[in-house]
């Protein structure tokens, strides 16, 4: 996908001067831009005058810029946030929630592609299958012979972090595998088949394999550390497609370089875009540019929710 692209200010009779205003946090995705260009004046946020930023009533983050307190006092009028991506901890909830501001997240829009790319980085990272695929392209299978064997996906244990709406759709996808899957949430889902552990510990030390999929808040930030990793083992191994800062990024490369566990799956990063660079030369590890959530299908789900419909999926304030 491009890389997002700022869209330039408008004013005047014409250039759309009589559409609503939408202030944007960061630069749009590209994808975005037409059918909101042709419904909205999107104008930066940086580029907004007082009088702009007195009567702006909606504003829009696409990637993960901080919605601040300081930001939303900035915007007297503000009604609406709108984030296209599932997770909130870069809005400050609290600020919302004490001026009545509404916030909505892409939500179901981009449940189902992140939960296809959770399971897709299990199965790559159980099999190996990007360490295979490069064994071939650099000459291995010819002149070295096969790659090693890898292990298989079906019956494994399954750990997820967070059955919320993403973490339910990876747990049925797994559980057609034939995984036994079980999960840790903030209180036990009365409705989910799966066994419940009230600790991440607990749910490593039972698990072959630690899907995350939950929000990061001060509770949940470096959750996954060494004693984690530890309990999930020399074969485990961690999948990551909720927030980079779930885990304590340098315990997970010693834990990799060490053997402490057998593997990981990474779509996200603590501090984005940078990636630690021991990473990249372990063969037991898949990465990916946080793109977890981004398909042509999932952007016209968030366009769907940003382009002037119902509120899909409020958060809770």
């Amino acid at each position: 996908m491009a890389p997002p692209t700022q869209v330039a200010a408008t004013s005047g009779e014409g250039d759309g001067a009589d559409k609503p205003l939408v202030l944007l946090a960061d630069p749009i995705i590209p994808e975005f831009e037409p059918e909101l260009s042709a419904h909205y004046r999107l104008l930066p946020v940086a580029g907004a005058d007082a009088a702009i930023a007195a009567t702006a009533r909606a504003l829009l983050t696409v990637d993960l810029p901080a919605v601040t307190a300081d930001l939303v006092a900035a915007l007297p009028a503000l009604e609406l946030v709108v984030t296209s991506s599932v997770g909130v901890d870069h809005v400050d909830l609290a600020a919302c929630r004490r001026r009545g501001i509404r916030v909505t997240n892409a939500g179901d829009a981009f449940s189902a592609d992140a939960a296809d790319f959770a399971v897709g980085l299990v199965v790559a990272a159980l099999r190996r299958v990007a360490a295979a695929d490069a064994y071939v392209r650099r000459g291995g299978w010819a002149a070295h012979g096969e790659y090693p064997v890898a292990t298989k996906v079906s019956g494994k244990r399954v750990g997820i972090v967070g059955l919320g709406r993403i973490g339910s759709l990876v747990a049925r996808r797994l559980a057609a595998f034939g995984c036994a899957v079980s999960y840790n949430s903030r209180s036990p889902k009365p409705s989910a088949p799966y066994k419940f552990f009230p600790s991440v510990l607990d749910l490593a030390a039972d698990s072959d394999v630690v899907v995350l999929s939950c929000a990061l808040t001060e509770e949940t930030r470096h959750m996954v550390n060494r004693e984690v990793m530890e309990a999930l083992g020399k074969d485990g191994v961690l999948v990551n497609v909720g927030r980079g800062g779930l885990v304590d990024e340098p315990e997970l490369v010693r834990c990799l370089r060490e053997g402490v566990i057998g593997g990981a799956g990474l779509d996200v990063y603590e501090k984005e875009p940078d990636v630690p660079p021991e990473l990249f030369g372990m063969d037991n590890v898949v990465l990916s540019d946080h793109r977890a959530v981004l398909t042509p299908e999932s952007i016209r789900g968030a366009l769907d929710m940003v382009a002037g419909r119902p509120l899909l999926s409020p958060v809770t304030l």
